[in-house]
């Protein structure tokens, strides 16, 4: 029966190195790319059915010759973008 030869301490460091800078620098991964995407979809969908659901109670409140429900869905879509593109920065920031 022959024995194997234990490994250097050479063949150690480096292999120790390696799990450390995987460790450290990961790849991208698609579970984190999933989760922004859900992120900056709430951030979007959020402000948006708010605003549908205020501008639904003013039409019935406050009449005016334009329609609350639509001014507000748009004003909901651009806050959710604002909030959607300071999130993306800060994404991209972290890498």
């Amino acid at each position: 029966m022959t024995a194997k030869p234990d490994k250097s301490t050479d063949d150690i460091t480096r292999q120790a190195r390696r799990m450390k800078a995987i460790r450290d620098n990961p790849g991208p991964s698609p579970l984190r790319g999933i989760g922004t995407f859900g992120m900056i979809g709430w951030s979007v969908a959020v402000p948006t059915v708010g605003g549908a659901f205020l501008g639904h109670r003013l039409d019935g409140k406050a009449p005016q010759s334009f329609s609350w429900t639509i001014a507000l869905i748009l004003g909901g879509v651009v806050v959710g973008a604002f909030i959607a593109a300071s999130w993306m920065s800060k994404e991209g920031d972290d890498k």
